[in-house]
């Protein structure tokens, strides 16, 4: 019982650390506003923008000229779902791949270098080629966040596959494990834990990658609103936008890291 305690207590204390900074950060802000010290018309104040989320999420009720009205939800679930479509197609191509190139000593040689040049061209580079070969169509965001999702899913899982042990790759060929069985048995579960670094890290570009593809190749999400919502001039939609980023890439990072806690479970047991 005490344990339990302990640590409700914990993570009552993380909590309230992690929620310090952002909380004076939103009081002082709200100060200065009151104070007259923001640039008008640019920054407007933390409770101007919550009112402006509210009708952009509720609705402003009966009849009402606001474009946004209403309409929060149905474009964060649009943003969400090209997200994992994307994310998801980084991850099925990225994580065999990197596996490969990191075991392979010929896979890494022509494989590999291709990678590393094409790696520092930026998403917003692909933008022009992936209008002109997909349109203004939901493809060419997903084509965007999974280009940039990859990258630094294949180079960590690649980091961790060369990484092994190689003493457990000996034992396990002594055992007379097959390169099939040594890649599902002994690579994969070795290399996971840069793997999941790789995920964390390409879930956060992927959420840049579909704010860059919304303002420009598909016409709705949240990328699409902030873009809209700057053009006439209305900033307290484009913080309350940026907000809502910053929240789904926050709580779908933890969804990576619950799920890694959980995967490598056995690297909490091996540490006690």
């Amino acid at each position: 019982m005490s344990t339990a305690v302990a640590a409700t207590g914990g993570r009552g204390r993380r909590t309230l650390l992690a929620l310090l900074l952002p909380v004076a950060a939103i009081v002082l802000w709200e100060a200065l506003g009151a104070a007259g010290l923001l640039v008008a018309g640019v920054i407007p104040t933390p409770s101007k923008v919550y009112e402006a989320w509210k009708i952009w999420a509720f609705g402003a009720g009966g009849f009402t000229l606001n474009p946004y009205s209403g309409t929060w939800w149905n474009n964060l679930v649009f943003s969400a779902q090209r997200v994992g479509q994307g994310y998801l197609l980084a991850i099925l191509i990225g994580v065999p791949l990197g596996v490969l190139i990191g075991w392979s000593r010929l896979a890494a040689q022509l494989v590999d270098p291709t990678i590393q040049w094409m790696r520092p061209i930026p998403i917003t580079a692909w933008l022009p080629f992936s209008i002109a070969l997909f349109g203004i169509k939901d493809f060419g965001a997903i084509f965007l966040i999974t280009l940039g999702a990859f990258y630094p899913i294949v180079v960590n899982t690649t980091q961790g596959a060369r990484d092994v042990d190689k003493n457990l790759v000996r034992a396990a060929l002594m055992m007379g494990a097959s390169q099939g069985d040594l890649l599902r048995r002994v690579i994969l579960p070795a290399a996971l834990p840069s793997v999941f670094t790789g995920l964390r890290i390409g879930l956060g570009i992927a959420w840049t990658a579909v704010i860059v593809a919304e303002m420009v190749a598909v016409k709705s999400g949240l990328g699409y609103v902030l873009w809209d919502a700057y053009y006439v001039g209305r900033m307290d939609v484009v913080i309350a936008d940026m907000v809502s980023i910053g929240l789904m890439g926050y709580l779908s990072d933890r969804l990576v890291v619950f799920i890694e806690a959980r995967v490598l479970k056995w690297r909490r047991l091996q540490s006690h």
